[in-house]
């Protein structure tokens, strides 16, 4: 599971994203009926000079593959639609470098995106966060 990046210094300065990642990482394995040696957590999307969360999603997938694990499935929940950090940076620059260092078989799993299901489920937690707030622009 990789989610997006964000620098150590903010997790220091008391940002929860990190906990959070892991906390929804665990939700989705309960799920699934996941054990914990049965998924990674990674970090997708630094840039810059600054240290970024840790483990960091391509070289995590290189190792995988030279360790001889010749199939991952990637999921990045941290996203609601794809975009160039799902679609270029995972679905493509991982995909060639997992395979690459090794590994046979690489499955990216889309985001929810447009998802009738996922859309009206959106839809309610919006409803229910904005009590009190015009719903409608007159």
């Amino acid at each position: 599971m990789s989610f997006h990046g964000l620098p150590q210094r903010s997790v220091a300065l008391g940002d929860p994203y990190c906990r959070d990642s892991y906390e929804t990482a665990r939700a989705i394995a309960m799920r699934l009926g996941l054990e914990e040696q049965d998924y990674l957590v990674t970090f997708q999307s630094r840039f810059g000079p600054a240290k970024w969360l840790e483990p960091y999603t391509e070289p995590t997938l290189e190792k995988l593959a030279r360790e001889g694990v010749h199939q991952v499935d990637v999921v990045c929940p941290g996203f609601v639609a794809d975009c160039l950090e799902t679609l270029e940076e995972i679905s493509i620059e991982c995909r060639d470098a997992y395979l690459h260092a090794g590994g046979k078989q690489f499955r990216y799993i889309p985001c929810l995106n447009e998802d009738p299901q996922w859309i009206e489920g959106l839809a309610d937690l919006i409803v229910k966060h904005v009590q009190g707030w015009p719903l409608s622009i007159s």
